[in-house]
Parts: C-alpha cells; structure tokens; sequence
C-alpha cells in the first residue's frame, strides 16, 4: 500500500500530465507549444515595453526550459519581434508582434474552454482551497 505521500505525489504527476496533454492538444493545432505559448503571453503583458531573455526566463512557467531556442522559434513563425536596445547596443529587447497578438487572441478562449473543462467539477471554494494546497508547495 502507497504511504499518502507517495500517493499524493503520483496524483500530482498524473494531473500534471493531463493537464499538460489537454492544454498541448489544443495548442499542437496551432503549431505553439506550452512554453510558446507562455513566453507569448508574457510578453504581451509587457503592455507594449521591452522585456529581455532575462525577464522572460524569470517569468516562465517553467523555468527549466531553453528560452532562447522558444524565442528563436517565435521570431521565425513572426509571432516576436527582437531588436537591439538603442541605449545599450548588448542588450536585446522582446516584443510580441500584431501577428503574436491575435495568435493569443484566438488561443486564449481555447484555452479557457480547456481550462474551464478540467476543473469544471470543482466548485469556488474548492478551486480556491486547491490553489492555497498547492501554494504550500510550491514555496
């Protein structure tokens, strides 16, 4: 018999994985990845303002991903823009373009769906107590 902290920590895992195998089938149809999809959104929450690979890299979801490689990829699908900072000529600044923008625009109610899916089950107060377990965790 699995000790519960064992078994909470498989059940962990396996929703993390559903999770992300629901979230990336519906980003696959689009040809973005869950970490595409995450720089992209952080960039535009940059309002407009530059952010670099730095600031990217802090924000991701997850952090152990190659984020020059993600943008590289970004840049190529014309999604992110990239330009040398005028000020300092060694600095490179990210922006999301036009094209990023209503990329996100359609992804972001797919996702919703997808989310909304998942813990559609789960009412406030249990969605609410969720989030504060999982907190404890990831301090």
């Amino acid at each position: 018999m699995l000790s519960n902290t064992k078994l909470c920590i498989i059940t962990l895992l396996k929703t993390n994985s559903r999770i992300l195998e629901a979230l990336g089938k519906v980003l696959k149809q689009h040809d973005v990845s869950l970490q595409q999809f995450n720089v992209l959104r952080i960039l535009r929450g940059q309002k407009g303002e530059a952010a670099n690979l730095s600031t990217v890299q802090d924000r991701m979801v997850n952090r152990m991903s190659n984020t020059t490689r993600i943008v590289d990829k970004l840049i190529d699908k014309n999604f992110v823009q990239r330009s040398i900072c005028e000020k300092n000529r060694r600095k490179i600044e990210l922006f999301i373009t036009e094209e990023g923008r209503s990329l996100l625009t359609l992804l972001d109610q797919m996702v919703d769906e997808v989310e909304t899916q998942l813990t559609d089950q789960l009412n406030t107060d249990e969605k609410q107590n969720l989030v504060s377990l999982l907190n404890k965790i990831n301090i």
